[in-house]
């Protein structure tokens, strides 16, 4: 056993007790929680999962089964967020009037439609109508209604852990569904003479029908979303905990259909228009509107690394291994962040947080080269051998080296993680704070309003960075691209609003805040 297997099997067992060490904390914190709160987290892990297979896997779908470019397949994913962006400014209101499991329900029955759709076509039109447009519809309505749940089904002590949790499990989810993209990549894949992956979007052949790999990853998605119906069912409409313990508020009787229809749409609007008069809705609108830049950073990577890794580090890179420094270290990042800054504001947070975070963008457009000796080291071999399999051994590492683009990707994921871990559970706790009570699901669907605008560059934004710094041939083979660190040059100066523009509008902030306050009171 070599040194670098020694140091990999340390890591791997202090990272499996730190595991247990942070479910144990969250166990003695969420205690007496209904079990709606746990229904809820297994339903977002399976989902989460589900999504991540298929946020890797579409716009690669969109460019090799339907035939679109760049530039085109961004676009079309952009119309995709769009409509999710819209659909996402009415749903909390929904869920304020119709309640959760209605709308968990009414979710998990369209991504269903959607993913299954997404296995058999390959037109453009109809990937969009079938594919993409109802996916929009139905993941819309996932983020509000899991901060609403996790604030209904915890009390004043336990929200901070909840909402970490939260966190936590949905970086899981991630993490399966980044691993499962790689093993699928890798197990579909195309293969030369010389058993050297050639082509990762291959696939095989079911029963007379050539399906994708990026069709069969869709299938995937499909089992997942069926999982989160299955822990859907169980759950109970008018739960909620506060200090004083669970409460169960039995549902109205259901009249005709047709009524309760008109009636939650009334409901909904209602309650759409009271909060759109409300002076404090529209500071709260702008405090998203410029953390917006720094989380966008999140949708580029998706849209971004599942093209850009095989153009600048070879067919077959570890895009979900990359990811995954994220989304796993994030598990251990929270948990001590939370900890270490509970007392602290949440705004200080959401600041130092997104500034670390945006300077980590930078870390990727360094010169490739630089992390180049890092290879040939003990470090080299638990990257490149035991935790990316891009080696069998020490020789072949030394005969065979990888693109040393690989260094500059992974500490940028370290550095931007370690920033993330500071602002993003803190900004999904902060939202929810602040918005008024019995109007949360509101305020957090509206606050979409800002992403809404954003999704209708965002998309063609990548198209057109990868097309411009990272390009290919028409037979999709990559063309000189020396300055493909541009790419992060430009996502980098997009995600320094965040941190700037929190700077500036701190003091505005604070003093609407504290006159909505007493206002309320």
């Amino acid at each position: 056993m070599t040194l670098a297997d020694i140091l990999t099997w340390t890591f791997v067992v202090f990272a499996a007790v730190a595991f247990g060490f942070v479910v144990r904390n969250y166990a003695k914190g969420l205690a007496g929680s209904p079990r709606e709160l746990w229904l809820l987290y297994g339903y977002k892990f399976s989902e989460l999962l589900g999504y991540k297979l298929v946020s890797l896997s579409v716009v690669l779908w969109l460019s090799h089964d339907c035939g679109l470019s760049d530039v085109k397949a961004g676009s079309l994913y952009s119309g995709y967020s769009i409509l999710a962006s819209a659909m996402g400014i009415a749903v909390g209101a929904l869920i304020d009037t119709a309640g959760i499991r209605k709308v968990m329900l009414a979710s998990i029955g369209l991504l269903l439609f959607s993913r299954f759709s997404m296995i058999w076509v390959t037109s453009p039109a109809l990937a969009f109508i079938l594919g993409l447009a109802p996916m929009a519809l139905g993941f819309a309505m996932v983020s509000p209604l899991t901060s609403v749940a996790i604030k209904r089904y915890t009390n004043t002590a336990g929200a901070a852990y909840g909402f970490s949790l939260f966190y936590v499990l949905m970086n899981l989810g991630f993490t399966f569904g980044n691993s499962l993209y790689d093993k699928a990549t890798e197990a579909f894949a195309l293969r030369d003479a010389a058993g050297k992956n050639i082509d990762q979007s291959y696939g095989m052949v079911i029963a007379g029908h050539h399906f994708s790999t990026y069709q069969l990853l869709f299938a995937g998605a499909c089992c997942a979303t069926l999982v989160s119906l299955l822990l859907t069912l169980p759950i109970r409409d008018g739960v909620e905990r506060d200090d004083d313990g669970v409460k169960v508020t039995p549902p109205k009787p259901a009249g005709s259909a047709l009524k309760s229809i008109r009636d939650t749409a009334a409901g909904t609007w209602d309650t759409i228009r009271g909060v759109a008069g409300e002076r404090f809705f529209w500071v709260f609108l702008c405090m998203i509107g410029i953390l917006l830049f720094v989380k966008s950073v999140f949708v580029q990577w998706d849209l971004i690394l599942p093209k850009y890794c095989p153009r600048v580090m070879g067919e077959g890179a570890k895009v979900g291994a990359i990811n995954n420094v994220n989304t796993v270290l994030i598990l251990f990042f929270v948990p001590v962040v939370t900890l270490l800054t509970a007392r602290m504001k949440s705004y200080t947070l959401m600041l130092v947080g997104s500034a670390i975070s945006t300077l980590a963008c930078f870390i990727t457009a360094l010169p490739a080269e630089v992390f180049a000796p890092l290879t040939q080291t003990t470090l080299g071999e638990m990257v490149f051998i035991n935790w990316l399999g891009l080696a069998k051994d020490a020789a072949d590492l030394a005969a065979n080296p990888p693109s040393p683009f690989y260094w500059a990707l992974i500490l940028s994921f370290i550095v931007f993680t370690a920033g993330e871990a500071i602002w993003s559970p803190r900004f999904y706790q902060f939202t929810a704070e602040i918005a008024p009570k019995g109007k949360e699901a509101t305020y957090l669907s509206l606050s979409i309003l800002p992403t809404f605008a954003s999704k209708f560059f965002v998309g063609p934004l990548s198209g057109f960075l990868l097309a411009t710094y990272a390009p290919v041939d028409a037979q999709n083979r990559p063309l000189p691209h020396d300055n493909h660190y541009m790419i992060w040059v430009w996502i980098g100066l997009s995600a320094a609003i965040t941190p700037i523009g929190l700077l500036i509008s701190r003091r505005w902030f604070h003093t609407e805040t504290v006159r909505a306050q007493a206002n309320a009171n």
